[in-house]
């Protein structure tokens, strides 16, 4: 029976994950119900369909890359609009010192391509300019890691990478949810799919064969310190890049939808009901923002 449990439960992770997989591809640009009321407000501010999550070492502060802007917590801990953007930021991450990379599709009304390609803050959100692939790509996944910018590319289905941010290598073609890149090695990049994580130690330019457990969300922020969460909210970790996992904890309030770890104890992670940050390596978590109920990618 032990084994049936864990065959049904492993076909239940699949088809989750799948749906998500699903809802990456086809999400538009349709908007949402607005969030804050305006730039740098915080009244009545909502935030749901979570894209990304990241600490910026610049003031050490949460930012959350949502359908409708980026927000952060005010002095009361509810979520404050950053800047003036509500754009729906898909792929997110936190490059450096008030750097930010971002993707998606731009708020309705606004006179903008559907797909966004690579934008860039370095005010920490307040501002944004584009950088490259305006109107040609959606990414759904940003990775910096070694200099290098590695992003999924969700509108073509393919990894694409780059050095500068404008000139772009295509490499391998797949449907991933989220990638990761290891930090001591720029060759070796894994990315989580419908049947399971699949490795490249090549830069993206080729995938072997999905490995067990099914993964929805990767982070690797140190050589023994890769973590994945599955589709239910299960947060392993994995000191051998991914060849072995120890299950660490659950992620409070379902299903994930973003998860960064800063470094190999500190974790951010959003799931259906909230934002929650780990300190010690997800056996525990505080919440650090209310999310209004919602889907992810």
């Amino acid at each position: 029976m032990k084994k049936r449990h864990s065959l049904i439960s492993a076909s239940a992770a699949v088809l989750t994950l799948t749906l998500a997989l699903s809802a990456c591809s086809n999400d538009g640009s349709d908007g949402g119900d607005g969030g804050g009321d305006g730039a740098g407000h915080s009244s009545g501010a909502r935030i749901s369909h979570i894209h990304g999550v990241g600490i910026d070492p610049l003031d050490g502060k949460l930012y959350v890359a949502t359908h409708d802007g980026v927000y952060t917590p005010d002095k009361k801990g509810a979520p404050q609009l950053v800047g003036d953007r509500k754009d729906d930021f898909m792929g997110f991450t936190i490059a450096g010192k008030g750097r930010f990379l971002a993707s998606g599709h731009p708020a309705p009304g606004r006179d903008a391509p559907a797909n966004l390609g690579l934008i860039e803050s370095t005010d920490s959100g307040v501002s944004w300019k584009d950088r490259s692939l305006t109107g040609e790509v959606d990414f759904h996944s940003l990775e910096y890691a070694h200099d290098t910018i590695y992003g999924y590319d969700s509108t073509n289905g393919l990894l694409r990478v780059s050095e500068n941010g404008e000139r772009w290598e295509k490499r391998a073609e797949l449907t991933a949810l989220d990638i990761a890149v290891s930090p001591d090695d720029p060759d070796t990049v894994l990315a989580t799919t419908e049947s399971g994580l699949v490795r490249s130690t090549d830069g993206g330019r080729t995938f072997g064969e999905g490995a067990q457990p099914v993964t929805a969300f990767v982070s690797w922020a140190a050589k023994d310190a890769l973590y994945g969460v599955d589709p239910a909210g299960k947060l392993s970790r994995s000191a051998d890049g991914g060849k072995s996992w120890k299950e660490t904890g659950t992620v409070p309030g379902g299903a994930p939808q973003a998860l960064t770890a800063i470094d190999a104890k500190r974790l951010i992670a959003a799931t259906q009901d909230g934002v929650y940050e780990s300190k010690d390596g997800g056996r525990t978590f505080a919440k650090r923002l209310d999310v209004a109920s919602g889907g992810g990618h």
